[in-house]
């Protein structure tokens, strides 16, 4: 009768040990999957829920996170679109934990200059946002002319529709400067 309760003991050993050897695997295999996540995964995982974030030059933006690129997002803030690229955001409030990978290669190999090209096709009026540092920011109001890899040439319109005599300045605006870009009709930001 002993033994019985020796074996009863030696299983009771072995089930403890098991368990703890199975939330030590799961334990670590959360932290590999975490430190495999990427902001845009995390962007994803609250893709149409409402967001705060706060820019690198100050601005607090709050809006609906619309569509997500590689390195950039779409805040919808009460009929303004703004285009942000992730490097340019200090912090965000409301992420919450969810995260999800992107549903097709496309989504997350669309980058900042594709989306910058569609909006350059499109000669879209916009706002660009540039950051100055910490407290301040710049804005120029016209249309994208080119697109480079790290780079666009912005046709400074000052408002006005696209045309030669309308532009007061073409800058070639390096994309670690842009802090956001804006839809037009938007420019009392």
């Amino acid at each position: 009768m002993r033994w019985d309760s020796l074996f009863e003991d030696l299983e009771a050993q072995f089930s403890a040990e098991r368990t703890l050897v199975r939330e030590s695997e799961i334990s670590e295999r959360v932290r590999v999957e975490l430190a495999g996540l990427d902001l845009a995964d995390r962007l994803r995982g609250v893709a149409g829920a409402e967001i705060t974030l706060v820019l690198n030059s100050g601005i607090s933006l709050q809006g609906t996170l619309g569509h997500i690129g590689g390195d950039w997002f779409v805040l919808i803030d009460n009929g303004r679109q703004w285009l942000i690229p992730c490097a340019s955001v200090s912090h965000y409030d409301g992420l919450g934990r969810l995260a999800r990978k992107p549903v097709t290669q496309v989504q997350s190999s669309l980058r900042l200059a594709s989306a910058l090209r569609g909006l350059s096709r499109d000669r879209a009026p916009v706002t660009v946002v540039l950051a100055t540092g910490p407290g301040g920011d710049h804005r120029l109001h016209g249309v994208i002319d080119r697109v480079g890899r790290d780079h666009f040439d912005f046709a400074d319109t000052r408002g006005e529709v696209r045309r030669g005599s309308a532009v007061a300045a073409v800058r070639t605006i390096p994309f670690t400067s842009l802090a956001a870009l804006c839809s037009s009709g938007n420019q009392g930001l």
